[in-house]
């Protein structure tokens, strides 16, 4: 039997906000079509600030914010303006290129708010990375839920676990929220080759090996484990099949170098679709 890879995250911080960043590594580029992982830790915002991330571009990929605590708003060069709420998932395909901006909503910068979420990449399909961009929100509401047994399951984005989800996923994915009260026990099953669990919180052993709180724990492909919670615990799952080998430039994925040599020069220039109302922008890092 291979052994599970443990990935230790790098801390990071995005427009002030602090992330752990277990994927991209250095022994791990992705987890099926995952290519990035950002864990946003729970962070209080007093009143008159919050999260701002300007303007920016992507392509290649589609983005997954999932929320466990506070709000964004997100706004993009389609002309979306959306509230995101806990447990909604915000997808956005980039395709041949788009550009976002994510921020505090005002009300909850004059208030003061906590965020605490996640939010991943996944590279897009070779035949679908020039495809038209796309955004898609789904309440909390119409994600799939199984509950038995002290085990429930959100399933986020793909299908797994007898359950699908609505999100318009490009290729085979698993993207699940598990809760596990304390002594119950569920089966990971290898309905997908590649596959990754992330602890949130509480103790869980992984056959008879315990996990990491805020480790990626990658797993072998084609063997199935046992996840027994020590304490009530929480996790999330990953996985799906690998879309081929992809470059990372800034916030550019592509299969091929020159199309990121491309987005980054029509980024600089200025040659890209805009946010309606926004003037403020991310540059490109030197």
């Amino acid at each position: 039997m291979n052994r599970p890879l443990l990935i230790q995250p790098r801390r990071e911080s995005v427009e002030g906000q602090p992330i752990l960043r277990p994927l991209p590594s250095a022994h791990c580029r992705s987890v099926g079509p995952f290519v990035f992982f950002d864990h946003m830790l729970a962070t209080d915002y007093p009143p008159g600030s919050g999260v701002n991330i300007r303007q920016h571009p992507h392509i290649g990929l589609s983005t997954l914010t999932y929320l466990f605590e506070g709000e964004l708003q997100h706004k993009d060069s389609l002309g979306s303006d959306q509230r995101v709420r806990p447990r909604d998932v915000s997808w956005m395909t980039a395709g041949h290129g788009v550009a976002h901006v994510e921020r505090t909503p005002e009300a909850l910068r004059r208030s003061g708010s906590r965020l605490h979420g996640l939010q991943v990449w996944l590279a897009l399909p070779e035949a679908d990375e020039d495809c038209e961009p796309s955004y898609s929100h789904l309440p909390a509401a119409s994600l799939p839920v199984s509950e038995a047994l002290g085990v429930r399951i959100r399933l986020i984005a793909g299908h797994g676990f007898c359950l699908q989800a609505p999100v318009p996923v490009r290729s085979p994915t698993l993207y699940a929220e598990l809760q596990l009260e304390s002594g119950a026990t569920q089966l990971i099953p290898d309905e997908h080759r590649e596959r990754a669990l992330y602890l949130l919180d509480g103790e869980a052993l992984l056959d008879d090996q315990p996990l990491p709180r805020h480790g990626l724990v990658v797993l072998p492909p084609g063997e199935s484990y046992t996840l027994s919670a020590c304490t009530g615990c929480w996790l999330v799952m990953i996985g799906g099949e690998r879309v081929g080998p992809r470059r990372m430039n800034w916030n550019f994925v592509a299969s091929d170098p020159e199309r990121i040599e491309e987005a980054r020069r029509r980024w600089a220039l200025g040659d890209w679709p805009k946010v309606p109302g926004e003037t403020e922008r991310l540059e490109l890092p030197r």
